[in-house]
């Protein structure tokens, strides 16, 4: 069982990291500065929104599980997180972008999501 809780934790930071910098870029650069076509051509305040939501969501699938209030809520975070990878497979597809790193957010968070959910 502690290998499982190992293994748990390191998924989830791991999860939590990609959240917080993608997030993170997407709040702190100006809007013209954002690097992929897909962010272009979604307003400035949508862009900052998807950011707030993957800084959020990448302290939550964290804090809740660590300080053990409310715990449902981490992995609750993960299957939001989840979602958003999903349609960002949409929005980068349509673009014709690469979106291979979408899916393995979208599989890891779940992988996350699963792992918490069997912990409860």
């Amino acid at each position: 069982m502690l290998v499982l809780t190992i293994i748990t934790w390191v998924l989830t930071g791991i999860l939590a990291f990609m959240f917080l910098m993608a997030g993170g870029m997407k709040l702190a650069k100006p809007h013209a500065d954002l690097p992929m076509a897909t962010l272009q051509e979604l307003s400035p305040g949508r862009v900052k929104f998807i950011g707030a939501a993957e800084v959020l969501g990448g302290v939550a699938v964290v804090l809740f599980p660590l300080i053990g209030v409310a715990p449902v809520l981490g992995p609750i975070a993960a299957v939001g997180l989840a979602i958003i990878q999903f349609l960002a497979i949409f929005a980068h597809r349509r673009l014709n972008e690469p979106f291979h790193m979408n899916i393995v957010l979208m599989l890891l968070a779940i992988a996350v999501a699963v792992l918490w959910f069997v912990a409860l």
